[in-house]
């Protein structure tokens, strides 16, 4: 209710008509040359620069291309290339220890060449990925649209820089088609403006950019190493000796045994799980003796989803993922912990810190007694390398590998003195506080290095 009027016949303003702002505006019929859709010319902005204002089509080196329209399917050599999509690449390239797909089929004429700079044209609009690992070869999916620029008049890495502007965002809002999917063509791509300094500036600011992208990086993998080192502190706090590799591809099983273990499946008995087991070496209980399984469903999801995506491999701390919500999921309390059950090798394990809910592909452990078990020292124990080396020999299947709910009950960990739990769990705590310090301060500079790289170019930035 906004507000009610004075005077002897009083009425009821429904919504903020005060604050409201005029959404009118005019457009001259003589200035409507493509587009007539009213934001478009609503967010269309032009801004000046002190240098000049080209498009992207006179600076490309060969036409833009459309990528390839192919399945996704499991890389099983280095030899097949990997299948570059929306959803591998982030704010800046692909996560370290990014796994990779292949295509199916792969055709010629879809290779990566350094330089080589991707356009998402639907679903993530307008999201960029500049190709410069070149040790594996790479073919790109049909969402996203690659151009290679003239290197004698535009630095790949300078385009690319420009499209992590505000400018650049801007752009995309106003340019893309509203639909039930938003989207940017190849013709619109084109016609994107970009400010060119000459060669040596552009090579002047790329050189500032990668710098502060190294430093970003360095902050990032420090925070990365305080959470790993993390497995070394728990063994050595437990005073578990981690038992060594194992490669054997042959060995043997008594009819008894697997009787006993009702398992006929020959990973389940595979030597580096055996001595994993043994090495446990103190209290040790199975996972269906300390907490419960909880499978509450519901059909919607709602705030706080958490999908596979979301959750960084071996520290269990959350992504900034562009994966969306879909199906039935199940929810979660705090101090619920997340187990990935789907591909278990990617070693995906979250203590939740807040109510939500989550795909079906996690199961979500709620401790029984936390008297016994700290639901930050069962989250470590399940990220660490003595219970990965028994879940990835209890895995099933080729395409999607995951662990049976049964499997996963069976689980051994190791239960210590509450003492030493909370030795364990207070150190997680610190780490993790420090990690996302660290992470903080990597983006907060970094942040600062694209304001001014912009600045460079117009000479001021919008908020």
């Amino acid at each position: 209710m906004a507000g009610i009027s004075a005077g002897p016949h009083p009425f009821f303003r429904i919504g903020p008509a005060e604050i409201s702002k005029a959404q009118c505006f005019a457009v001259k019929r003589g200035e409507v040359a493509t587009r007539i859709d009213a934001k478009y010319h609503a967010l269309r902005e032009n801004f000046s620069s002190p240098f000049p204002l080209v498009e992207f089509e006179t600076l490309v080196w060969t036409e833009p291309d459309y990528g390839l329209s192919a399945r996704a399917a499991t890389r099983t050599s280095k030899d097949k290339p990997r299948y570059i999509r929306i959803t591998d690449f982030g704010e800046d390239g692909i996560a370290p220890g990014h796994e990779f797909v292949t295509a199916n089929p792969i055709k010629s004429g879809y290779e990566l060449s350094i330089g080589d700079i991707l356009f998402a044209r639907s679903g993530s609009v307008g999201k960029t990925y500049l190709h410069e690992d070149i040790s594996e070869p790479a073919i790109f999916s049909g969402y996203c649209i690659r151009f290679r620029f003239d290197k004698s008049k535009a630095s790949p890495k300078f385009v690319y820089w420009w499209t992590k502007t505000s400018a650049y965002s801007r752009w995309v809002a106003a340019i893309q088609r509203p639909s039930v999917q938003s989207n940017i063509n190849k013709e619109e791509f084109k016609s994107c403006q970009i400010p060119l300094p000459p060669i040596s500036e552009q090579g002047r600011l790329v050189a500032t950019m990668d710098a502060a992208r190294a430093e970003r990086k360095a902050k990032l993998e420090e925070a990365n190493a305080l959470l790993a080192g993390l497995d070394d502190f728990l063994l050595d706090t437990l005073g578990i000796t981690s038992p060594p590799e194992d490669f054997r591809r042959v060995f043997a099983v008594n009819y008894a045994q697997a009787r006993k273990n009702n398992s006929l499946n020959p990973d389940y008995y595979h030597p580096e799980r055996i001595l994993s087991l043994s090495a446990l070496g103190l209290t040790v209980s199975s996972l269906a003796e300390m907490v419960n399984f909880k499978r509450n469903l519901i059909k919607t999801p709602g705030e706080n989803y958490l999908g596979l995506a979301h959750i960084q491999s071996n520290t269990g701390e959350l992504t900034d993922s562009p994966s969306l919500a879909k199906g039935t999921c199940f929810t979660y309390q705090a101090n619920d912990v997340l187990f990935a059950r789907l591909r278990p090798y990617l070693n995906k394990v979250y203590r939740a810190e807040m109510n939500g809910c989550c795909s079906t592909e996690f199961l979500v452990l709620r401790v029984k007694n936390k008297e016994v078990l700290m639901p930050d020292y069962l989250a470590a124990v399940l990220r660490s390398r003595i219970v990965l080396a028994q879940t990835v020999h209890m895995m099933t299947g080729n395409i999607l590998p995951r662990l049976a709910n049964a499997d996963v009950a069976n689980l051994m960990i190791p239960i210590p003195a509450l003492e030493i739990q909370q030795v364990i769990a207070t150190e997680v705590r610190r780490r993790r506080e420090e990690s996302r310090r660290l992470r903080s301060k990597a983006e907060s500079g970094w942040q600062d290095a694209k304001r001014w790289f912009e600045k460079q170019l117009l000479g001021s930035v919008s908020s």
